[in-house]
């Protein structure tokens, strides 16, 4: 046993800390099996630091609070070039010299600070900043963070206190919101709100389940260790298994340092996860002691934070959408404004709790900015600039589309509208089942699926397989090769995979994950069809809620017509025997950059998707293979620095026609 958590230990530390894995995820996954399977024949053997602990213990009630040896200190903060030079001025008058310091520069992460506690190596103390002197006790969560080592990787340090960072890639982030939006959650405003909204669960086996990652960005005191130098220090760190931001670089002059700022921000968007700036330090621990601190925040090191990316303007009405699943999602409609070189004049609000919570109202002046650089929200309204004109903003009584009476649960913060039969549901349903998330039929986009439901020529989904020729080319914009191609998809779709067409039909609860896992384990859908909510339950890793959903949305009356009107019109869902281990790009993670003359980026992630890869979204550890396209960005220095597989779009494709 001793010798598997060992090798757990070592994958776990060449994953999150050296960036060079050693075997693939299954690989993992199957000695992390052995390891259960150990502990549960001898249940005395296991220990708090074996891997296997990280799934998260009881509940607890309350959070106890802890002072820090130390306080954990905030940065000021620098905007410009000039507020960097005035900085270095500063460190200079002090220390009375002309010599010019040393820097290291590393990201500036947005995530939630915390300390960790190892004494003799062990892990014993996990705690948030809180007000700098004292913060929360979250140690049985941070165990649950798998990149937190439980044990370091030398035991000499009687007590070393660590800090650092925990957060959420973008990923991540945008999987929790979905699965979140699923099931009637309030969704998150951004991954610094995730990370510490999962940190701060009172039961640690939720937060086990959120994607959280953490580097460190020091230690409590310098005289803990022999380093002389924060360089040394990290060196140290990434030998004891603390992972440390690979972007940390040291600056040997402050020209240097505006270099890195100025990297780091063209950088910024191609990184798996947010950064809101760069933090510079004063490289030599002497000097750091020299330069000590003032009431809130060290002499020695200052933030260097990018441009917001927001502006004012007027939030006009709102509008109400209804999706596939019923909710009714309020929108803003907003006076036009240039956000970062974007106009923007519409902003999601998510829900009426949203809405209450920010105490929105038509007319007054708000704040938006783009969330990750991309999403328009509303940050706040102004209220100093609100006049008696504002009119409040209340949730519809009624479907704003079929006028049926709209319903809250108290469990959820979504409202929803529950009439099946509801054109703007029956819509989006129609949408879902062609789009790409669907069975992805070609020429039948959102905007024709649109056109052909207003005019009644599809109503419902198997309507969608029994459209005629000579009805298509008559309608405006169509002709007779637009009409070909998307009679051609419609062909095509007729016997999609199993797991695709059970995605596509939009069941609530049931994306690509679940519709895959049901596929493996019932094997076709006259089983699925008949399956009891029991049995679905006995399913590791279906919920209580989708199973719920599952064998209620089978049940319903005009589900089973429509599966029957399915197999009328001749659809015939498959299963994929191929065996996934004996796929081309087997154990390969792709990540595509730059523009694809040959083929759409869509086609090449499916390409890859069906011969048994996945798709990355940024450089991550898992990344193997960067597709390099014309005038690719960033992405091709960093992975070529990685000693990543690079492909061109050519090279790609011939790989493919080897195998196809």
């Amino acid at each position: 046993m001793k010798e598997v958590i060992l090798l757990l230990e070592d994958h776990s530390h060449r994953y999150y800390v050296l960036d060079d894995p050693q075997i693939s995820d299954s690989e993992y996954d199957t000695l992390f099996q052995e390891l259960l399977e150990i502990e549960r024949l001898h249940p005395e053997w296991v220990t708090p630091e074996s891997p296997s602990q990280r799934v998260g213990g009881a509940a607890l009630d309350t959070f106890e609070q802890v002072e820090h040896r130390l306080p954990m200190l905030s940065l000021e903060n620098a905007f410009t070039d000039a507020d960097l030079h005035s900085f270095e001025d500063r460190l200079l008058r002090f220390l009375l010299t002309e010599d010019r310091p040393e820097y290291i520069a590393e990201p500036k992460l947005d995530g939630l600070a915390v300390e960790l506690v190892y004494e003799h190596g062990l892990l014993v103390l996990g705690s948030t900043r809180g007000n700098g002197s004292i913060g929360e006790d979250i140690t049985a969560q941070l165990r649950t963070v798998s990149s937190v080592p439980l044990r370091l990787r030398q035991t000499e340090f009687r007590r070393l206190e660590v800090r650092g960072e925990v957060f959420m890639d973008r990923q991540g982030f945008e999987e929790l919101n979905r699965q979140r939006e699923e099931e009637g959650e309030a969704l998150f405003a951004n991954p610094r709100n995730a990370a510490a909204g999962s940190l701060r669960q009172l039961d640690p086996k939720i937060t086990a389940e959120r994607p959280l990652r953490f580097f460190v960005y020091g230690i409590a005191d310098s005289e803990d260790v022999e380093c002389k130098t924060q360089l040394e220090l990290f060196q140290l760190l990434k030998v004891l298994g603390l992972p440390v931001n690979s972007l940390a670089a040291p600056c040997h002059t402050m020209e240097e340092v505006i270099s890195k700022f100025a990297e780091l921000a063209t950088l910024r968007h191609d990184l798996a996860y947010e950064i809101d700036g760069m933090v510079v330090k004063v490289n030599d621990f002497s000097l750091q002691a020299r330069l000590g601190a003032k009431a809130r925040a060290p002499r020695w090191a200052i933030a260097c934070k990018f441009p917001a990316v927001q502006a004012t303007t007027t939030l006009i009405k709102v509008d109400f959408q209804v999706g596939r699943t019923g909710a009714v999602t309020p929108v803003a409609i907003l006076e036009p404004v240039d956000v970062g070189g974007v106009i923007v004049s519409r902003a999601t609000l998510h829900n009426g709790d949203e809405i209450r919570r920010k105490d929105l109202r038509i007319g007054d002046t708000v704040l938006i900015q783009r969330a990750g650089d991309v999403i328009p929200e509303i940050v706040k309204a102004i209220h100093d600039k609100r006049d008696e004109s504002a009119k409040p903003i209340t949730m519809p009584l009624d479907c704003p589309v079929c006028s049926h009476p709209l319903l809250k649960l108290d469990a959820e913060v979504v409202t929803r509208c529950v009439n099946p039969h509801c054109p703007a549901q029956r819509l989006r349903t129609l949408v879902h089942f062609c789009s790409k998330a669907g069975l992805d039929i070609e020429g039948l986009g959102k905007k024709s699926i649109e056109q052909l439901f207003e005019l009644n020529l599809i109503e419902d989904l198997p309507d969608i397989f029994s459209l005629e020729r000579e009805n298509l080319i008559t309608l405006d914009g169509w002709g007779e090769k637009s009409a070909d191609n998307a009679l051609a998809g419609i062909l095509a779709a007729k016997q999609p995979p199993l797991s695709r067409f059970l995605a596509a039909l939009g069941i609530r609860y049931v994306g690509e994950v679940t519709a895959t896992l049901l596929e493996n384990t019932f094997g076709s859908l006259e089983k699925i069809l008949a399956v009891t909510k029991d049995e679905l339950l006995e399913v590791e890793g279906l919920g209580e809620q989708a199973a719920g959903s599952i064998t209620d949305y089978f049940s319903d009356s005009s589900v089973q017509e429509m599966i029957t009107a399915f197999q009328n019109v001749g659809v015939s869902p498959l299963i994929v025997e191929k065996k996934r281990e004996d796929l081309l790009f087997s154990g390969e993670v792709f990540l595509f950059t730059g523009s694809l003359k040959k083929i759409s980026r869509s086609e090449a992630k499916k390409l890859v998707k069906d011969n048994g890869g996945q798709i990355a979204s940024g450089i991550t550890q898992k990344m193997t293979c960067l597709v390099v396209g014309e005038k690719p960005g960033s992405k091709l220095k960093k992975s070529q620095e990685k000693g990543k597989k690079i492909l061109s779009e050519s090279d790609f494709l011939q790989v493919l026609d080897g195998a196809l």
